[in-house]
């Protein structure tokens, strides 16, 4: 099955769905505030003669928890002070949700706030009163399934699209992963970190072409004077060998719950030989480098910035609690391609072994699960 056919965050609400674990992430956005608003601040504002059409906004690989939401207000309600200050009447905003088909719109519609009208039994009130509306949104809402590597929009549609922890995911796994006759072929890993040099020149091909698929498509959905704010792991590093964060998620103790599994011969080294976790964390050059190719789009800010443990912990001490939050960030992420791989109760015995691999080693999970994300503001100039 084609990899966009599947993957997703772990949906429902369940204690390893996303939605129940995507707390750090909700953490490491709103340390990451400033730098959206900044973004907000290029974005060029309608005239009064084009305030009749709708202002929109897209959030592109929202998931399905409340932090796309979250993420949402804060743009909308940062546009409409803009309006206000420079004196123009805001116009109507839409904003459209966007992932893959296989995700959980259907939780993320049920936390979706009722929609408040901008009018008030005929007295006018301000856009702003409405986002301040306790438990309303004042915004209309639309979904769009599909891959963001392709158009989703119309062209010249969109004045802000925004995308969190997203871009790291490639489109596919390289096909010569998979090809046991290649040399890079990932054998004995599910992960890039520590692979040989043919493996990691494919993962990275396989960003920066996927990268460049999403910029196209960007650049023709956008409004002229609009701007993106994109996130993605990332790595200080400059060994793409080296994945930093993304390593210590993937390429230690999940990998080696998968040779558990392996050597207690519930799966064969050749059926976790076709597994592997398609994410790579690039480092600002890998970035700068496609962004530059494609010429659509101006540099504002692109930096490495801290985000700090994807992990949420009320007992740091205690080693339990550690290794099943470890454990279920693991499923929230990578559960739903694990699940479709070696089933459900096979996936079950993996992430058993992953949370008594956490345990163990609590405390260096602490320490060293600490993520590093690149952060990028761009306008369109063409």
């Amino acid at each position: 099955m084609k990899l966009e056919k599947l993957l997703c965050m772990k949906g429902g609400k369940g204690e390893g769905s996303y939605a129940n674990n995507s707390q750090a992430q909700a953490l490491h956005a709103r340390s990451m505030l400033h730098l959206l608003k900044e973004t907000l601040d290029t974005v060029q504002l309608d005239t009064i003669t084009t305030v009749e059409t709708p202002f929109v906004v897209v959030d592109l690989g929202c998931s399905c928890g409340i932090n796309t939401l979250n993420v949402m207000d804060v743009i909308i309600n940062h546009m409409v002070k803009r309006y206000e200050t420079s004196g123009e009447i805001p116009p109507e905003f839409s904003a459209f949700f966007s992932d893959l088909p296989s995700n959980d719109f259907n939780t993320l519609f049920q936390l979706i706030p009722p929609f408040v009208n901008y009018e008030n039994g005929g007295v006018n009130v301000s856009m702003e009163e409405c986002l301040a509306a306790n438990g309303h949104r004042s915004y209309f809402v639309g979904a769009v399934p599909g891959s963001f590597y392709r158009r989703l929009f119309p062209s010249r549609s969109v004045h802000v699209f925004h995308s969190a922890f997203s871009l790291h995911w490639l489109s596919q796994v390289p096909e010569s992963i998979m090809d046991k006759r290649s040399p890079a072929y990932n054998k004995g890993k599910v992960f890039i970190h520590g692979a040989n040099e043919a493996t990691i020149n494919a993962y990275k091909k396989q960003f920066q072409t996927d990268l460049g698929c999403f910029l196209s498509a960007r650049s023709k959905e956008m409004k002229r004077g609009g701007s993106m704010f994109l996130v993605c792991l990332g790595r200080t590093s400059m060994d793409p060998a080296d994945q930093g964060g993304a390593a210590h998620l993937f390429g230690t103790h999940f990998q080696d719950a998968w040779e558990d599994l392996v050597q207690e011969g519930l799966v064969s080294s050749e059926k976790r030989d076709n597994f592997n976790i398609p994410v790579y964390a690039p480092s600002i050059q890998d970035f700068k480098e496609v962004v530059e190719a494609n010429a659509s789009f101006a540099i504002n800010k692109l930096e490495v910035f801290k985000g700090g443990s994807p992990l949420v912990i009320n007992r740091p001490d205690d080693a339990i609690e550690v290794g099943r939050a470890f454990a279920n960030t693991c499923r929230s992420v990578a559960g739903v391609l694990v699940d479709a791989h070696i089933g459900d109760s096979l996936s079950e015995e993996l992430f058993l072994r992953v949370e008594r691999r956490g345990t163990n080693k609590a405390k260096e999970l602490l320490e060293k699960l600490q993520f590093f994300h690149i952060v990028a503001s761009l306008s369109f100039t063409t």
